[in-house]
């Protein structure tokens, strides 16, 4: 893990009080974490419109605007009277320490570029996004563009950064120095600043570095750093994305406007919002030792992040939202898709009316249970669709015959990677965004949660209540025990535990036998029903021993076919879930048959009130219709339609 360092002069002493700002494309967002007796808790929180475009140009303005709002929530000053930062802290005034993410702009805007498009371009794509970046492209040999078309692509994105990789150490450098050309003759320009070189770093064979920076070295600001890739058997993504953090401080924010003055305000390195989401999802993971998924599902885009086997992956889904990008979740899902999980019938071409709206109007929220189930429904596949694409570049690299590369004289032994996410060893799913941060009931949380990643065996959930997570994740570069007390107290919705068993199950048929022994010494036995979900209440900080024991030898809890797991259960909002319905989830074809199943689901989480339901049903009656056949296409299962 990457470790960002505190500016020189910061005081070494443990801060108190502790400011933390996220500029993002739309919003500014001020959190205030301060040790009350032995613990470090949030105080408030504050925010504003972000100021970074036109008229104000300056994204000072929200900053402070943002930190003006935790002022007259705590009544005590933060500013001084010129709008400047009061610390160390003096008294009750000011703050200790300062750290801030951004993502404003834009955020973070990547091409990566490399030999093989599975091979050196993948790592090299694997580390921009690790580092936060949103990924613009990815060039390589084997891309099947032409030249002339990858030089007029680089031209027109205009990236912040190109990430450049190819070839293990000592091999050949032919290749490299052709894309270092096709890089050259684009000429790419930067986004902010007219007189800066656009940033090229180099992460590939070590024996080109000479080559590339004579061939961009007078065009282009050239960083050289250790290869990705320097055996056909190791990926060393680490010095790549440390130099994207600095290039990102140092060079792209510096030519934004009002971010001078921010940098000198900061006592940690700004990070990238979603590189800071990384950060803290790495802590966790590694302190924990467990294996993590997060996911923050935005208007515009969903991102994924997941640490398996020591290996985190952070993926983008660009074009995958619940406002700016909610017509391209119907169009990758289709309208089958979506609605499957709406427990009555639905005229199409209102939803359609009603989606477009939203993409129009991207601020507004559901008014009517009506539109509120619709847009749970879309969050599932925005949320399957990224998970589904995240699985594909979730790879821990491994030696592999690959077979020819694009010449046909060389055979080269690499690898793509190997699938490293498996959901029966999954310990915790955490969710963030509006759909899950602010759904009217945290029980519709939990739910989109499980339909979209199906956790298998047993799997925490959780949500981030005020998307405090890119705050605590910059904090985690500077003071990580604070960062990881305040995620657990203060930006956790514990929602708790969902256990899942994987195998073959028949309706209604017991699929497992579940034990727990609650808080209070008592144990209690329940069934796991194939087809069905049952809520056990657990409450928030509540710790269960249980022991499940699978029916049959081709159920899996956790511990393997046939065998039965204990372990300790946690519980929170929701309680313990047990989910009987199946991996990988199945519905009926037939209309009504869905409707009914889907009801009995959601009365038994208790995510809507079942009179509003009932009422919808009655006004909006289900047709004896194929559910396989209201798109004009089959499908053979819940997500047999390949979108991917």
């Amino acid at each position: 893990m990457e470790d960002i360092e505190r500016k020189e002069g910061v005081d070494e002493r443990q801060a108190e009080s502790i400011l933390a700002t996220d500029v993002g494309s739309t919003t500014t967002k001020a959190i205030l974490i301060e040790k009350r007796g032995d613990e470090y808790r949030l105080v408030t929180r504050g925010e504003m419109p972000t100021t970074v475009e036109e008229p104000w140009e300056d994204v000072m303005i929200g900053v402070k605007k943002a930190i003006r709002r935790i002022e007259e929530l705590i009544d005590r000053r933060i500013l001084d009277d010129s709008g400047n930062l009061i610390r160390p802290k003096r008294g009750e005034e000011g703050v200790d320490l300062y750290v801030s993410t951004s993502s404003a702009g834009g955020g973070l805007q990547m091409m990566v570029a490399g030999l093989v498009k599975s091979i050196s371009a993948s790592s090299a794509h694997r580390a921009a996004l690790g580092a936060g970046a949103v990924v613009l492209d990815v060039i390589s040999v084997d891309d099947g563009r032409t030249q002339s078309e990858q030089i007029t692509r680089i031209t027109e994105l205009r990236p912040d950064i190109i990430l450049m990789s190819g070839g293990v150490d000592g091999g050949s450098v032919a290749y490299i120095a052709s894309i270092a050309e096709i890089i050259k003759q684009a000429n790419p320009q930067p986004r902010f600043g007219a007189t800066y070189k656009l940033p090229l770093i180099y992460a590939g064979n070590k024996d080109a570095q000479d080559i590339v920076v004579e061939i961009c070295g007078k065009d282009m600001d050239v960083h050289v750093v250790d290869n990705l890739r320097p055996r056909h058997d190791l990926e060393n993504l680490g010095p790549a994305r440390e130099i994207i953090h600095e290039i990102f401080m140092n060079h792209v924010m510096a030519q934004a406007p009002g971010y001078a003055t921010l940098m000198e305000w900061v006592d940690a390195t700004i990070m990238p919002t979603p590189g800071a989401v990384g950060k803290l999802i790495m802590l966790l993971a590694e302190r924990g030792n467990q294996n993590i998924i997060g996911v923050d599902i935005g208007g515009a885009t969903t991102d994924v992040f997941s640490s398996f086997e020591d290996t985190f992956t952070r993926t983008v889904s660009a074009n995958l939202g619940m406002s700016y990008s909610i017509c391209n979740v119907l169009e990758e899902a289709g309208f089958e898709n979506i609605l499957r999980w709406v427990p009555f019938e639905v005229d199409r071409s209102r939803i359609s009316d009603w989606i477009a709206n939203k993409m129009i109007r991207p601020t507004t929220v559901p008014q009517t249970m009506y539109h509120l189930i619709v847009e749970q429904a879309i969050a599932r596949e925005a949320l399957r669709l990224s998970f589904e694409h995240h699985k594909t570049l979730a790879k821990k690299v491994e030696q592999q015959e690959v077979g020819l590369l694009v010449t046909g004289r060389s055979t080269v032994t690499s690898a793509s990677g190997r699938d490293i996410i498996d959901m029966i060893h999954l310990d915790m799913l955490v969710g963030s965004g509006g759909a899950l941060s602010h759904a009217p009931r945290r029980q519709q949380a939990a739910l989109m949660l499980i339909d979209a990643f199906q956790p298998c065996g047993v799997t925490y959930l959780a949500v981030d209540s005020i998307f405090m997570m890119p705050h605590l994740g910059v904090l985690s570069s500077v003071y990580p025990d604070i960062a990881e007390e305040v995620f657990y107290k203060d930006c956790l919705v514990k929602l708790g535990t969902v256990i899942a068993p994987v195998g073959p199950f028949k309706p209604g048929r017991v699929t497992a036998t579940v034990k727990i022994k609650m808080p209070d010494g008592t144990v209690c036995e329940h069934q796991i029903k194939g087809g069905e979900l049952e809520v056990i209440p657990l409450g928030v900080d509540e710790v269960a021993m249980c022991r499940i024991q699978p029916h049959g030898g081709n159920i899996d809890v956790g511990a393997g076919r046939g065998k039965a797991i204990e372990k300790e259960i946690h519980g929170g909002l929701v309680g313990i879930i047990l989910d009987g319905r199946g991996r990988p989830l199945e519905l009926p074809e037939d209309n009504i048959e869905r409707i009914n199943l889907v009801t009995s689901w959601f009365e038994a989480m208790d995510i809507y009130p079942m009179d509003v339901i009932r009422e919808l049903q009655e006004k909006y009656p289900p047709t004896r219709t194929s559910a396989s056949n209201q798109g004009g296409k089959k499908r053979g299962g819940l997500f047999s339609r390949s979108t991917r």
